[in-house]
């Protein structure tokens, strides 16, 4: 069974339709690829899935669970996490802090607790920056943990990102063009990374990618959307040679 499926879903801002009877299907473990020329209606899609717009016809589940028309927040509780196209970090907080905070959305103890500051609320904290560390080990930030987020290099603030939506032990991971603004050597960097969090984490992973060597490099299976519809599916090799995809990013040069 899919554990994200999206079904014949549209969008429309006005006399603009963003999204057109779209149909997605990723199974378990799948590492998948979304993309498509500036403009294809990408990023419209993340925010349909992640519940910041409401399609208008069409439906989407998580783990066979409605989730849309779902508040963005119930649907992270449910397994769903992303980073985005423009770095969003809480730059005013530590490196640590960033990773701690997201990962405060499962706590389990109440007001109470700390208010009056129980033992087992001081146990959920410690196990809380323990995990944060361990996560900061994996993306090589955990000797940066005490420094604000907003101090680290552009490469270390995308792997915080990474990190932070982790830290929500989602179901499946949307990754926004996580390569932006990346170097060669830094690009093959997060290739390995996100086939290594796939694997250990058992993650399903959606990627938004501009960066064609890190998408065919990493991607199992990639859907290709064009003005808001989908014209190709199928295998990093399958799409390369595909006439439509060609046509849609070379303007059929």
């Amino acid at each position: 069974m899919a554990i994200l499926h999206i079904r014949q879903c549209s969008k429309r801002f006005g006399g603009l339709v963003a999204v057109k009877d779209l149909n997605m299907s990723l199974a378990p473990g799948d590492l998948y690829g979304l993309i498509g020329p500036n403009g294809a209606g990408k990023t419209t899609i993340f925010n349909l899935i992640t519940g910041v717009y409401t399609p208008d016809e069409g439906s989407i589940e998580l783990d066979g669970k409605t989730i849309h028309g779902r508040k963005p927040s119930a649907i992270a509780k449910q397994g769903m996490s992303r980073t985005f196209q423009n770095i969003r970090l809480f730059k005013s907080m530590t490196v640590l802090e960033n990773v701690q905070t997201a990962r405060h959305m499962n706590k389990k103890q109440t007001v109470f607790d700390a208010i009056v500051r129980t033992r087992s609320l001081k146990a959920e904290e410690a196990e809380i920056r323990h995990e944060g560390m361990e996560l900061l080990k994996i993306f090589s930030l955990d000797t940066r943990a005490h420094e604000l987020a907003r101090n680290l290099p552009y490469g270390s603030q995308r792997r915080l990102e990474i990190a932070r939506a982790l830290a929500t032990n989602p179901k499946v991971l949307l990754l926004d063009e996580p390569a932006a603004g990346m170097n060669p050597l830094e690009a093959i960097d997060l290739m390995h990374l996100i086939q290594f969090c796939r694997d250990k984490f058992h993650l399903t992973i959606l990627l938004v990618e501009h960066n064609m060597k890190v998408v065919m490099g990493v991607c199992e299976k990639i859907q290709v959307i064009d003005y808001g519809e989908t014209i190709a599916l199928g295998t990093p090799k399958e799409i390369r040679d595909d006439p439509k995809v060609i046509e849609a990013y070379l303007g059929g040069a």
